[in-house]
């Protein structure tokens, strides 16, 4: 049974409930964000291994950090909303464009239809929760945007490595475990006394060992028979779990235009997953002697 796309859609779940994890937190998001890559990357580096290292794989890992910086960085400039949509959105087609320009894998209709509808449902969902945006918009929306390229590209590189035939958590071993080594001196600079409260504590183990290292995990699972373009697509379903949660955890409630959103959100991941259900056709990966079959 082909499970690629619950596995890529399991890890979007872990990532969706991030944001509830991190309001226990007092610590500020740069903190936290490179405490959650120190930890999660620290338990995925013990899967690495010495044969996948690669110097395309070690970049990848420098992306994986760089993402991180971008987007606080972007959001710190546009408001949330605004650079959220930004380098959310712009994850798959940055990864779909990649997959082709890198590995000739053109991304076929459906994918391409059902992301520009999952994208609007994400913006719609997101903007509808009211956020505003900050100044400083233009430096901010590119930062976004090549934090959305460097998604694409670690995620891209990965599932090459993946179809090549490494083994998937060794691969997430390198990416995750090289940040972990760049994030550390970022966690020293921006202080660690947070995390001497117990609650603190907990969530950036949860935040590192289920959001990074098990999702993570999933991810790198789904990668070897999902398409890497209908992964980051299927990643989208996010932002939708991270409503829901704070809907019924913390007592949220959506305007309209947020539940419009989820609705296009979800149907859209349907769509594009559709062809990858058990009983479909065989998935198109990202081999190169393939190159001219579509996703």
């Amino acid at each position: 049974m082909k499970n690629g796309p619950f596995a890529v859609l399991g890890a979007a779940v872990l990532w969706g409930t991030a944001g509830t994890a991190g309001l226990l937190v007092s610590a500020d998001s740069v903190a936290l964000a490179a405490a959650r890559l120190v930890i999660g990357g620290a338990a995925l580096a013990l899967l690495a291994d010495r044969k996948t290292v690669t110097p395309r794989l070690l970049l990848a890992a420098v992306a994986v950090a760089a993402y991180q910086l971008c987007f606080f960085a972007a959001i710190g400039r546009t408001g949330v909303a605004i650079g959220s949509v930004v380098a959310i959105g712009s994850g798959p087609v940055f990864t779909g464009l990649l997959s082709w320009l890198l590995y000739g894998r053109r991304p076929g209709t459906r994918w391409a239809v059902a992301t520009a509808a999952a994208i609007a449902g994400c913006a719609a969902l997101i903007v509808g929760g009211g956020a505003q945006a900050g100044g400083q918009m233009v430096t901010g929306v590119l930062l976004a945007l090549l934090g959305g390229l460097l998604y694409a590209f670690y995620a891209v590189t990965a599932a090459h490595a993946i179809d090549q035939g490494a083994g998937s958590n060794a691969v997430m071993g390198v990416l995750f475990g090289g940040a972990a080594v760049i994030m550390l001196p970022i966690l020293l600079w921006r202080g660690v006394s947070w995390l001497a409260e117990p609650r603190a504590l907990l969530a950036a183990v949860y935040l590192g060992l289920a959001c990074t290292a098990l999702a993570y995990l999933l991810y790198g699972r789904g990668l070897r028979t999902t398409p890497v373009a209908t992964a980051a697509t299927l990643a989208l379903a996010e932002p939708a779990v991270a409503a829901l949660l704070g809907v019924v955890v913390l007592g949220e409630r959506l305007p309209p235009v947020s539940i419009a959103g989820l609705v296009l959100l979800a149907g859209s991941l349907v769509a594009v997953s559709v062809s990858e259900w058990p009983g479909k056709r065989e998935p198109m990966r990202l081999a190169v002697q393939d190159g001219d079959a579509q996703c």
